[in-house]
């Protein structure tokens, strides 16, 4: 039996999303025709969108959706920068979509610093808008609301007080917390926020950004008048009706039990003196990540897998390589990022599912332990 513990890579297909994606592909039509088959299409995709956005307590005519969470991200930084923004804040926490972007856009780049728990450092921040320079345009700064690797959830909605009494722009990329905690998008102060299908039991492919009235958004894909002229192209309905079904069935309450679960499994690994990643920061119930010394990330990824068990070295999104983690670097556990793996349960997640990973862990960890002996 394979046991799948990467759910913050890829959530497995929740059978609502498959049967509203089946649907849609034999419904066919055009979103944009004007006849029965074009309105049904259409139907699909604004019933889609009513759902994302009730998913994150936004206006329904806020909800822009897009090809992924990527390109979500993507719209909210380069809109900053079309719109006269000279440079950038962005957390030393967030995804590669939104470092590389960032950099891609020519502006200035700053990092927001973390502590060891993987905090963002909101003093940092405050100090630092409070010496912005005007001639430099708008202040943007991108803070995600749960990081993807250890599961730290951030103070975001002070972040936002600290942005909003500096006239600046908030960016909070939530793919990684949708249906894992309660997003109030507008309660946080979020002035741009992002979300991803695949990470909620939907298809990959289908993403969403939702915009407040702080936010002046640039068209950045152009041609039809898509997405009420936000955002051309032909609508993914297949992706977008199975990222509405996702998003109307994702529930953080299912996810909560997994909390004991993960704190039962991580007091067996320190007991293995195994280091827990933002231990003493609020977290998503359903991620662990631990640093083994001695013990590389690649090694235990194999050896896991090698045992019908599937998690990951941090990020996903690095074209298959395993390699040490910037995030973990940032928190000051440079010298664990080589060695820390990521287990993330999801909807389907039992407590069987815990169990086994950590009996195959110690299994693996105590045969590494009898190769390092003989060696030594």
């Amino acid at each position: 039996m394979r046991i799948y513990l990467d759910h913050n890579a890829t959530s497995t297909a929740r059978p609502e999303a498959i049967a509203a994606m089946t649907h849609a592909l034999e419904l066919g039509g055009n979103p944009s025709s004007v006849h029965a088959a074009g309105r049904a299409a259409r139907g699909l995709v604004e019933q889609a969108r009513s759902a994302v956005a009730d998913l994150i307590a936004a206006p329904t005519s806020t909800v822009i959706l897009t090809s992924g969470g990527t390109e979500a991200n993507a719209i909210a930084i380069e809109s900053a920068v079309a719109a006269g923004t000279k440079r950038l804040i962005i957390s030393a926490l967030e995804h590669d979509s939104v470092q590389e972007t960032a950099r891609a856009t020519g502006a200035a780049v700053e990092t927001l610093p973390v502590d060891r728990q993987g905090a963002a450092d909101l003093a940092w921040l405050r100090e630092r808008l409070a010496c912005w320079d005007a001639a430099e345009g708008r202040a943007f700064v991108a803070l995600m609301l749960a990081n993807n690797e250890t599961g730290v959830i951030q103070p975001v909605q002070e972040a936002s007080e600290i942005v909003r009494a500096a006239d600046g722009w908030l960016h909070v990329d939530a793919i990684q917390a949708a249906g894992k905690v309660v997003i109030d998008s507008r309660g946080i102060g979020a002035d741009t926020l992002s979300v991803s299908a695949h990470k909620i039991g939907g298809p990959q492919g289908a993403g969403a950004l939702t915009f407040g009235p702080r936010a002046t958004l640039s068209r950045r894909q152009h041609g039809g008048g898509q997405e009420r002229g936000r955002r051309a192209g032909t609508e993914n309905v297949p992706g977008i009706a199975g990222f509405g079904a996702a998003a109307k069935a994702a529930n953080p309450r299912e996810l909560q039990p997994q909390a004991a679960w993960r704190d039962a499994a991580a007091a067996r690994l320190k007991a293995h003196g195994c280091v827990i990643m933002g231990e003493g920061a609020p977290r998503l119930p359903q991620t662990l990540c631990f640093g083994t010394p001695g013990f590389s990330s690649e090694l235990q990824v194999m050896a896991l897998d090698l045992a019908g068990v599937m998690v990951s070295a941090g990020s996903a999104c690095s074209s298959g390589k395993v390699k040490a983690s910037p995030v973990l670097t940032a928190m000051g556990q440079g010298d664990l990022a080589g060695c820390a793996i990521r287990v993330s349960g999801g909807w389907n997640t039992s407590e069987d599912d815990w169990n086994a990973f950590l009996e195959a862990w110690l299994e693996a960890h105590a045969r590494h332990a009898a190769r390092r002996k003989e060696v030594a």
